[in-house]
C-alpha cells in the first residue's frame, strides 16, 4: 500500500469526530502506575497551581527537589531512594479488571481512558520499545492495558488510552535548548513505533496524548502519525483524538479540544481565546474527584467533590457542548477507595433517572445556563436541569416559539403545571419531592410539537 502524504492540520481538523463520542458524554479517566506507590502530593490549598498537586508528577518533583515532595520522600523513603525503585514495589495484587469495569458501567460511563504510559515512560503493557520498564517485565507482571480494555469492552464501554509523548528521563529531552533537542529522531525511532504498537495491538477508540507542550508538532512528527492513525490504521473509522500534539496545537488543532480543571492552559493561544474555541468545537473537561489525578494519600474527604457537585459538573459541561472524563486514581494494590466508588455509584444512580437528558443531547445554553439552571436538547425535547429547589415560577424563553405539548419531571409521576405565552414558558414550582427522591438536580422534560 502506498504511503499517504502527511495531512495538513486543516485536513485533520476537518475530519468529523465519530458520532459515538459526542453521544456518550461521560467517560472515566484512570491514572495508575508506579507513582501510585508513594501516592503523595501536597494539598491543592498548599501550592500555587493545580499542576503542583498532581501525585503522578511525584518522580519529577522529587528530582527537582521541590520541597513538599522532596521532604516527604526523604522522610519516608530516605535520601538515596530512587523513584525507579517503586517499579518493583508496585504489585497490583488486588487488581480485578472485571470489578473495575463493572463499577464504571454502573456509574453510567460510556468510555474508559487508561493511562498506558505517563511522563515517567513506564508502560502498562509489554512494549517492545520499553524493555524491563513495563508492567509485564517488572512490578505487577501483568498486561494491564490488555486486561482492562478487554473488560471495558465486555461491559459495553469504548476502549480508550492515554499516551505521553514526553519522557522525563529520555536523553534527548535533557537538552536545555528545546530547539536543539533531536525530538524528530526520538519520534521516528521510538515514539511513533510505540504508539503504532499500542494502537494495533489494543484497538483504542480514543487516543488521548499529552506531554506535548515543550516541542512543536513538527518536532514530534505528529501529522505523520495522525495520517496513519486516521486514514490507514485498524481503528481509522472509530478513533477519536484530542488536541495535545505539539506546543502549537492545544486549543487549536487535532480532534476534540481539552480543558483540565476548567483551564485549557495552552502555549499556543491565550486562555481567553482558548475558552472561546471551546464554544465552537467539540471539547472535553478532564479532572479528578479530588485535586490529583494519581491517588493522593494526603487528600481527605473535604478535598473531594460531593455527589451534587459532581452531578452539577456533568450538567454544566454537557449543557455547554462538552464531555466529562472524570478521573479515578486507584491505590497501588489495585483497589479503588470506597469514597471514590460511592461517588461513581451516586452519579450512576442519578443517570438512571436523568440519563436521557445527558446522552445523545446537544448543548442548550441558549435556553438557560446559570447557577440555578442549565439545559440540553434532543429533537423536539428540551431538558431543563433545576440545580436548586425552585420556590418561584420558572420562566424561560423557547426558541422558534414552538408550542409545548407537555412538561414532566424525569423519574416522577407528578406532571408539572405550565403556561405558555408565545416564546415564553412559565413552569410552576415542582411540589416537594417524595422522600425517596433524593436527587438534586432534577430535570424538566419539555416536549414541543413539530
Amino acid at each position: 500500500m502506498q504511503k499517504i502524504p502527511a495531512k495538513t492540520w486543516e485536513e485533520i481538523d476537518a475530519r468529523p469526530i465519530p458520532e459515538w463520542f459526542d453521544r456518550g458524554k461521560f467517560g472515566i479517566f484512570i491514572h495508575w502506575g508506579i507513582y501510585s506507590v508513594p501516592a503523595y502530593a501536597p494539598k491543592r490549598s498548599e501550592v500555587d497551581s493545580t499542576g503542583l498537586a498532581y501525585a503522578e508528577w511525584y518522580g519529577w518533583q522529587v528530582g527537582q527537589k521541590f520541597a513538599p515532595y522532596y521532604d516527604f520522600h526523604r522522610r519516608v523513603y530516605g535520601e538515596n531512594a530512587s523513584y525507579k525503585d517503586f517499579a518493583s514495589q508496585w504489585k497490583a495484587e488486588m487488581f480485578n479488571p472485571e470489578e473495575w469495569a463493572s463499577l464504571f458501567e454502573k456509574a453510567g460511563a460510556q468510555y474508559v481512558v487508561l493511562v498506558s504510559k505517563h511522563h515517567d515512560a513506564f508502560c502498562l503493557w509489554p512494549s517492545a520499545y520499553s524493555f524491563n520498564w513495563n508492567s509485564v517485565d517488572i512490578g505487577p507482571h501483568r498486561d494491564i492495558v490488555g486486561e482492562l480494555l478487554d473488560a471495558v469492552e465486555r461491559h459495553g464501554m469504548k476502549r480508550g488510552l492515554y499516551y505521553s509523548l514526553l519522557e522525563w528521563d529520555h536523553p534527548v529531552m535533557q537538552v536545555k535548548d528545546a530547539a536543539k533537542a533531536d525530538i524528530p529522531r526520538y519520534a521516528v525511532e521510538k515514539m511513533i513505533p510505540q504508539m503504532k504498537e499500542l494502537v494495533t495491538n489494543y484497538r483504542p477508540s480514543i487516543l488521548f496524548t499529552d506531554g506535548e507542550w515543550s516541542y512543536s508538532s513538527e518536532q514530534w512528527h505528529s501529522r505523520d502519525f495522525l495520517t496513519w492513525l486516521l486514514y490507514e490504521s485498524n481503528v481509522r473509522d472509530e478513533i477519536v483524538i484530542n488536541d495535545r500534539w505539539g506546543s502549537d496545537t492545544r486549543g487549536l488543532h487535532g480532534g476534540y479540544l481539552t480543558s483540565e480543571y476548567g483551564e485549557v492552559n495552552s502555549p499556543a493561544v491565550s486562555e481567553s481565546e482558548a475558552q472561546k474555541n471551546l464554544q465552537n468545537r467539540k471539547w472535553e473537561e478532564n479532572r479528578s474527584i479530588g485535586a490529583s489525578f494519581g491517588f493522593n494519600r494526603n487528600e481527605n474527604i473535604e478535598d473531594y467533590l460531593g455527589e451534587k457537585e459532581l452531578i452539577d459538573l456533568l450538567i454544566n459541561t454537557v449543557s455547554r457542548g462538552g464531555n466529562l472524563c472524570l478521573n479515578v486514581g486507584p491505590c497501588a494494590d489495585g483497589t479503588i477507595s470506597p469514597i471514590i466508588q460511592e461517588r461513581l455509584l451516586q452519579i450512576g444512580d442519578w443517570l438512571k433517572i436523568n440519563g436521557e437528558a445527558i446522552y445523545g443531547t446537544a448543548a442548550g445554553a441558549n435556553i438557560a445556563f446559570n447557577d440555578t439552571f442549565a439545559a440540553t436538547r434532543k429533537g423536539n425535547v428540551m431538558y431543563l436541569f433545576c440545580k436548586e429547589p425552585a420556590s418561584e415560577p420558572i420562566v424561560i424563553n423557547l426558541p422558534n416559539q414552538k408550542a409545548v405539548s407537555s412538561v414532566e419531571v424525569l423519574g416522577s409521576a407528578c406532571p408539572a403545571e405550565y403556561k405558555q405565552n408565545g416564546s415564553q414558558l412559565v413552569i410552576s414550582p415542582w411540589p416537594a419531592p417524595p422522600y425517596s427522591y433524593r436527587f438534586l438536580p432534577y430535570t424538566y422534560k419539555i416536549s414541543t410539537q413539530n
